[in-house]
């Protein structure tokens, strides 16, 4: 537990630096092409730590490592001003506009420059994503069931999406909770059309409609002292049948565990190349404040990964490809959540970004810069929202006050700031409430 405290404090701590030093580094070189005097370049929020000064700027580290910022002269309305040609209300609206817009333009370019040098080296995807979404099992009781999907329909279309790929069905059902969405099947020569309403399921509330491809069942891992450990099994191995019934799923290992209420289970396995059989009786244990049949192994479907080494230019496309698609799906959740077609524990806070980051950190280097791309990305489109105090409060002034072609009252734009704390305030609490609760919530 402390572990992975450490390296989720730890991970949060590189990926959140990184991306506010690059973003920060916008600001700055912006403001220095300008002329505009900066004071304090600083990593970190609080009081100075170390840093040397050169020229007009202090370059420093401060105590708290979760931000940044760049200070320069003029750039609070509230306070006197020298009527130097450097502060940063001295210069044109359109170069003040430039100065603020190149901060998230920055977290662009470094999720575009992540992903492009990751695709270059060590492009990875499961490879059924790309395949077209033939319909692999069915789970017994859920939307697709009940709408009448069947194992080995072809689907032709899924709402406005003809002929999607696993991905794209993926994508389209993860931000859809209960909503009827059109299906056209293709099951044995003809074409049937059906419509599902996905549910919302796990802690972050993404929809699903019970299908999946035929993907192996694999044990991620083993708990020791429980009978999956003591009969040998390890992580990588695959559960093919309990009791004869083939497993398509992974809740079936735990639905098979409750149903025969501590039954003694036939477990039918692959390890490489060998088929094994093993017979496993759950124990009735507690796991999250709850009690229940286990035997103390921890699954879910994996897919082979396909790894290649893509060309400069095609590694380019494939990151604004990606970088699009997700900036797009962004705003999409986005607008969901708020006319309440989706819960809002889809999105994570610093407490989840930090869970993820650890995760992230313990895969490996390629995972932690493809964590970083995502965020980078995330962190542009969090500031271009014209939220005040947010950089896209500040260009939402700029253009107000370009349009009208004069300053707005000071009294406005303090009371436009109070707004901004306020909201930002109420998001903190909403999304670290949504953190604290998922991170909690029974699995």
């Amino acid at each position: 537990m402390f572990s992975s405290f450490t390296t989720a404090i730890a991970a949060v701590v590189l990926v959140l630096g990184v991306m506010i030093l690059i973003h920060e580094l916008g600001h700055f070189m912006a403001a220095k092409y300008f002329g505009v005097r900066v004071i304090t370049f600083s990593l970190g929020f609080g009081p100075r730590l170390f840093g040397y000064k050169y020229g007009d700027t202090d370059y420093r580290v401060s105590a708290l490592p979760l931000g940044g910022y760049v200070k320069m002269a003029g750039d609070d309305p509230s306070q006197g001003r020298e009527g130097d040609y450097r502060e940063f209300l001295s210069k044109p609206r359109w170069q003040r506009l430039i100065i603020v817009i190149m901060g998230p333009t920055m977290n662009v370019l470094l999720a575009l420059g992540c992903l492009t040098g990751l695709n270059r080296y060590h492009y990875e995807k499961e490879a059924y994503k790309d395949e077209p979404a033939r319909v692999g099992v069915i789970k017994p009781n859920s939307p697709a069931d009940k709408a009448g999907v069947k194992p080995g329909d072809l689907i032709v279309q899924l709402g406005d999406l003809k002929n999607p790929n696993w991905e794209d069905a993926e994508i389209k059902i993860y931000t859809t909770t209960n909503e009827s969405i059109p299906v056209l099947v293709s099951r044995g020569g003809k074409e049937i059309s059906l419509s599902v309403i996905p549910v919302a399921q796990g802690p972050d509330a993404i929809g699903d409609v019970g299908w999946a491809p035929i993907l192996p069942v694999v044990v991620d891992q083993v708990e020791a002292a429980l009978p999956a450990a003591k009969a040998g099994l390890k992580p990588d191995d695959q559960i093919v049948e309990l009791d004869g019934h083939k497993v398509t799923f992974g809740d079936d290992v735990t639905n098979a565990m409750q149903a025969g209420n501590g039954k003694p289970v036939d477990f039918t396995i692959k390890r490489e190349d060998q088929v094994l059989h093993t017979t496993l009786t759950p124990v009735y244990t507690e796991m999250n404040g709850e009690k229940k049949w286990r035997v103390g192994v921890g699954v879910s479907l994996h897919s082979p990964i396909v790894v290649r080494q893509l060309p400069w230019g095609q590694a380019f496309m494939v990151s604004v490809e990606f970088n699009i698609r997700n900036s797009l799906l962004t705003f999409e959740v986005l607008g969901k959540v708020l006319t309440r077609r989706m819960s809002a524990r889809t999105f994570s806070g610093p407490i989840g970004i930090s869970q993820m980051a650890g995760k992230a950190l313990r895969a490996g280097p390629t995972q932690l810069i493809f964590f970083m791309a995502l965020i980078s990305m995330q962190l542009a489109i969090f500031n271009f929202l014209p939220i005040p105090v947010l950089d896209g409060g500040v260009m939402l002034l700029l253009l107000i006050e370009g349009t009208i072609r004069r300053d707005l009252s000071l009294k406005v734009k303090e009371r436009f700031v109070q707004a901004g704390l306020v909201i930002l305030l109420l998001l903190v609490v909403v999304v670290t409430y949504f953190d604290l609760a998922k991170t909690f919530q029974p699995s």
